[in-house]
Formats: structure tokens, sequence, C-alpha cells
């Protein structure tokens, strides 16, 4: 690292924003963060401007990253359902005042977090922006985190909206429902519209989102199968699902495990097909996956492993799935949880750099002129984060960015807290040991799981089923690896560790 101290470059581990100066601030002015949780890295983008003011006081939940302002966290996170007590408090400052600039036209296309995100960013930036959001869909942004949820009967639609009508009026952001973006018109600074309408803007935000991945196997379009994406997705599956029906979804990432889950508290019989040989394996080890599938189990879903969906069967209507092995598992309905890809087709037609998704550099700038990209469709050096919170914090800074205030993300570690069937999940760092010199400490206990890897001393990744109350700890810990201070000779346990991390905490 360069040793002049304006040269030196502080990430938020939180939320990816880059801060330039001779020391971290105070707090992060995208998500709140304290000081200690920026990390100096190597100069490698000029110093930009930063916002000066501070966040209003707010309250994160650990679980699933919803951000509330108050007093005081909710009893209850509107999005994931956790408890107050696994929400903690990011700032505590006053609320932003928004610049008095010029008037710049800000459009921002797509109604998920990121596009959200966005808005309310570029609004906090700049009083006078003229701010117009398209979104897709005919309802107002919600959450999608929800879905699983409102499927299980737990939350109605009334609270799935992120905000209600009148806050988009009230924030003087324009609200185009059910509007389809067709094309950009790079030369001419617009976007068109599916009706032919052209919104002109002077900075534009694509931040369109992901559509679920359906497999090329046949009878993927027979009624009664489809994926859970959208609203229109589980209102689908409402209407068609019976009490007793048996039901099959393919795919046991969190997502499908969320859905049977929902499916299963509505009466059905469900099997979840997985096609490695435990669950979560992106998230978890095998020991960590097979606790989680006791608890599967409990909730009367049943699993197949190594299953390979070799075609969804039915002449009317879906009545089977059948695998590669021959096994044919009867089924009214076909929920397909098989992954996301982004929605790159707008950026590409205009002529924008596109890989696996529409390339960003450290301000969430495109190839193109005044365009920036957030969310699922963004792909950061390299990596598709495809996850919700990353998509807020990215929708943040491109909002700060085309309201005039340069910002930069420098990435986010993958870390995820997770409540899956109701059991607390906590994936940080390495899942699996890279090599023969990575160390190992490992517990089952209580129904529950515990797990973490030390390399060269220092903490690399971290596991949690049941108990996540030490999530906070392990992350920064697998952030910045963290040295475990182990006496010589004297290896780790589970209780050292979790005694270590609890004061690292305080």
């Amino acid at each position: 690292m360069s040793g002049n101290g304006s040269k030196r470059v502080w990430v938020c581990l939180i939320c990816g924003y880059v801060h330039h100066g001779p020391e971290p601030p105070e707090e992060c002015p995208v998500c709140g963060a304290d000081r200690s949780d920026f990390e100096a890295q190597a100069e490698t983008v000029p110093a930009a401007p930063v916002a000066a003011t501070a966040p209003p006081k707010r309250w994160k939940c650990l679980v699933c990253g919803y951000i509330h302002e108050g007093d005081g966290p909710p009893e209850e996170c509107p999005v994931c359902g956790a408890d107050s007590d696994q929400f903690e408090l990011i700032n505590d400052g006053p609320a932003p005042v928004a610049a008095q600039g010029k008037s710049v036209r800000v459009v921002i296309v797509g109604g998920g977090i990121a596009g959200v995100s966005a808005a309310e960013a570029a609004r906090q930036s700049s009083a006078n922006a003229e701010i117009t959001l398209v979104a897709g869909e005919t309802e107002l942004p919600y959450y999608r985190l929800n879905l699983t949820r409102y499927l299980a009967g737990e939350i109605g639609d009334e609270a799935l909206p992120i905000h209600p009508e009148a806050w988009y009026g009230e924030n003087r952001i324009g609200l185009l429902r059910g509007a389809e973006a067709v094309s950009v018109s790079v030369g001419d600074s617009a976007v068109v519209l599916g009706d032919g309408t052209r919104l002109s803007y002077d900075r534009l935000i694509i931040a369109c989102g992901a559509h679920a991945f359906i497999p090329p196997v046949p009878g993927t379009a027979l009624p009664g199968a489809g994926a859970l994406r959208t609203v229109a997705d589980a209102k689908r599956i409402l209407a068609a699902l019976r009490p007793g029906m048996a039901c099959v979804c393919i795919g046991g990432g969190i997502l499908g495990l969320e859905t049977a889950g929902a499916l299963a508290k509505r009466g059905a019989r469900v099997t979840v097909l997985e096609g490695g040989g435990w669950l979560l394996q992106r998230q978890l080890n095998e020991a960590a996956g097979r606790v989680l599938e006791r608890y599967v189990g409990a909730a009367g879903i049943g699993v197949q492993f190594n299953a390979k969906t070799e075609a969804i069967t039915g002449s009317e209507g879906v009545e089977a799935v059948r695998l590669a092995d021959g096994t044919v598992i009867p089924a009214g309905l076909v929920v397909i949880a098989t992954g996301v890809r982004p929605n790159t087709e707008l950026a590409a037609a205009a002529g924008i750099t596109v890989n696996l998704g529409t390339v960003v550099n450290a301000c969430l700038a495109t190839s193109a002129p005044d365009i920036f990209a957030a969310g699922d469709v963004a792909e950061h050096g390299g990596t598709l984060y495809g996850l919700w919170d990353p998509a807020r914090h990215q929708g943040a800074i491109a909002g700060m960015n085309a309201a005039g205030v340069v910002t930069e993300f420098g990435g986010i570690p993958r870390a995820n807290t997770l409540k899956v069937l109701g059991v607390g999940l906590f994936s940080g760092g390495m899942v699996q040991a890279a090599d023969d010199g990575v160390v190992e400490v490992a517990e089952e206990r209580d129904g529950g799981y515990c797990r973490f890897l030390f390399q060269d001393g220092r903490m690399a990744g971290a596991i949690f089923v049941g108990d996540t109350k030490l999530a906070a700890a392990a992350t920064k810990a697998v952030k910045t690896g963290m040295n475990f201070p182990a006496a010589p000779g004297v290896p780790p346990t589970v209780d050292t560790v979790k005694e270590w991390l609890g004061g690292a905490a305080d």
C-alpha cells in the first residue's frame, strides 16, 4: 500500500462502498456501518467526492438485510419475519439533507429492490432531480423475499409493497407501473417503452433484475408447472393448490426449500428434488446439510438427492415428474427453483458491454455514457451476486452516482445469514477446506451445528445451523481474516472460538 495517506482506500465490508482518505469515515454514507467495518485496500481508482451527511437512525435485520428507520427495531421484520433481537443499530445520525444542485433527469428501469433503492438514494442526494421509476409489473414495487411467506399464508397482499403508493408522490418519484422498457437509444439518451412512449434522461439506471431459469426438459410449459418469481406466480400457484395435493419442487436451494415449506403449510405433500448430495451445497458443508435435512424432514417434506429431472409429464396438466434413473414421482403441481439469469437483453441491444451480466465499473457505470446498472442484472468485477442485500446496496450507490454524488462500490465478500423453514443459518467465507493446511473446528449439539475453518491462524470460514447469534461477529472475523489468539500447541475448540467471537463482538 502507498505510504501517502491521501492515497488510501477503505472498503465497507457490509455494502462495498469505497472511501478515499487517510482514515475510514466515522460511518458509511450508504449503509451506516461503523468505521470498524472498513478495511484498507490498495488504491485502484481515483479519489471521489462522497456524501457529507449521515443517514437517519436505522436498524438492520441480520437475517435478510432489511433496513428499518425508527427509534428502535420493529417487533418483527416485515421481509423475513425475524424477531427484534435479530436487528442491530447501524447508525444514529441526522437525516440526510438533499443537495440543491442542477436538476438532472434520472430514469430507472426496474421496480425491484435495486431500482427502488436507486430512487431513494437519488432523491436523498438531490432535491431537484427529476426521477422516474419504470416498473414492469402492475403491482406496487414489493419485497420479492416475501413471496414464500405470502404463499404460506403468513402475510397478506398489504404486507408486500416496499412503500405505499403515496410515498412515491410525497418524494416526487414518478412511478410507471406495468410499463415495459423495450429499448434504449444511447445516442438520443432516451428509453422507449412498449406503448411507444420515449423517456429522455440525463442519467439512466438499468436495474431490471433477473428471470427464473427454466431447464430445457419436456413438460415445463404444462399447466401446473412454473417458477415462483413474481406475485402473479404466487397467485397462480395458490389458485392451483389443493390440500393433500402432491407437489414437487425442483431445486433444493433456498428458494426451493422455502417454497416447499410454504406448500407444506398449506397442507400439500411435498417432495424436493436436489441434484447434489446434500442441501444448500453452495452455503453448507455436508455435515451442516445433513442437520438441515432433519429439520426439512420434520416439516413433512421429502427430499430426493442426486435427482436429475428428465421430464415433467401429463396430458392436460402436470401429473408426474420422471427422473433420469426412471423414478416417477406423482405431482399435481411442480415449482421450478433452479436459479435465475440476469435480464441483459435491454443492455445488449443498446450495444452496452454484456458478459454474464451487464458489465459495470467501480461506480456501477456501464460502457455507455451516463448509464449505470445495479442489482441482479449487474456484473461487477466478474461477480453476479444475485442476492437481495447486494442489490439494495448497489441500487443505492447507482442512485447516488446518477444524482451527481460520485460513489464507488468495492464488492462484498459473500456471507449469508438466512432463515430457512424457521431454522437460522449462517455461512461466511470458505465452505469447503481448500487444502490440508486448513484447520476445521466443528460440533453438532442440541440439534444445531457450528463449524469454523482457520487458515494460517486466521478465520477463513464459519457455518452455523440453529443458533446464529454470533453471525455478525463471525461475518466480520471472516471478512477481515481476524487472527485467532490460540496458545501455542493448544488447538481451538468450538467453545473457545465462540468465546473469542463473543469478545470481539463486544
